[in-house]
């Protein structure tokens, strides 16, 4: 008499892959349908909104946007203020990066080390980066070097916690694997822990560098008289609010392009994490 096998897990028959399943791989194509539905939807909203009589102080229309841009770009430089928010952004976060990612590597690998800092970055990582303008005109002055310590303050703490965090997932098993081979400390954090941490690292650079665009247009209130967050604050003033929304459409297009980078750049170095997506 064979065996009833009726209940076992029988791989050849799973049911049909559906988009909601859990972390279940969809269609290239179904993705990219999704992906732009997801920009076309709030679109059309935006578009059915205004063409239903809104006032434009108020919401302009898609088009009044792209007009606004176009008249930027030609009479008002839009280009150099482009130039100038992405230095400010990228100069700040990059020096964020110099120093948080060996600090956050010690504070993950170290517990004295943890116990010195980490409470401290605790503590400072709440305070609004807002509240040290005052602080940053009175001690760096008001010249470029002020907006970017706006924005290095509202992202390095941000990003050492982060990166020791990424650290300390780093599994014991393989620590204590290159310690009983007799690998040294050094040695286990450049051979063991920086190759492991690393997927995560990236990452955490991808999303402290949305952090750091977020700070723009604060970092802009001090004696800017040029950039994308300072065209935002003096359109505030005319209540231009076509301008206003042209300059956060784009930053956050910039973003998103400079996110979209940070993803290749991330399947193409560690092909082995995105080979089932």
């Amino acid at each position: 008499m064979k065996p009833d096998t009726s209940t076992h897990f029988d791989p050849t028959n799973r049911p049909p892959r559906l988009f909601l399943g859990v972390r279940t791989p969809i269609k290239k194509g179904t993705y990219w349908f999704l992906a732009v539905a997801s920009f076309l939807l709030p679109l059309l909203a935006w578009f059915a909104i205004a063409a239903s009589g809104a006032d434009k102080v108020f919401l302009p229309a898609p088009q009044d946007i792209i007009t606004r841009i176009a008249t930027w770009w030609h009479e008002d430089n839009l280009a150099a203020d482009i130039g100038i928010s992405l230095y400010r952004v990228v100069a700040a976060w990059a020096l964020s990066a110099l120093f948080a990612i060996p600090l956050g590597l010690m504070i993950g690998t170290f517990r004295g080390i943890q116990a010195l800092c980490e409470p401290l970055t605790d503590f400072i990582r709440y305070m609004p980066a807002v509240a040290f303008i005052p602080l940053v005109m009175l001690w760096v002055g008001i010249d470029e070097s002020a907006k970017i310590a706006i924005i290095f303050i509202g992202t390095f703490f941000q990003m050492v916690l982060m990166v020791a965090e990424d650290v300390r997932r780093v599994p014991m098993t393989q620590i204590e694997a290159a310690q009983t081979m007799g690998a040294s400390r050094g040695e286990i954090i450049d051979k063991v822990i920086l190759p492991s941490a690393k997927p995560a690292l990236l990452d955490t650079l991808r999303i402290t560098m949305g952090w750091a665009w977020t700070y723009l247009v604060v970092a802009e209130l001090v004696a800017a008289n040029s950039g994308l967050g300072y065209a935002i604050l003096k359109a505030q003033r005319f209540l231009q609010t076509d301008k206003i929304f042209a300059g956060i459409m784009l930053i956050g297009l910039i973003g998103f392009v400079i996110d979209q980078a940070f993803r290749l750049l991330h399947r193409k170095a560690f092909p082995w994490l995105h080979s089932r997506s």
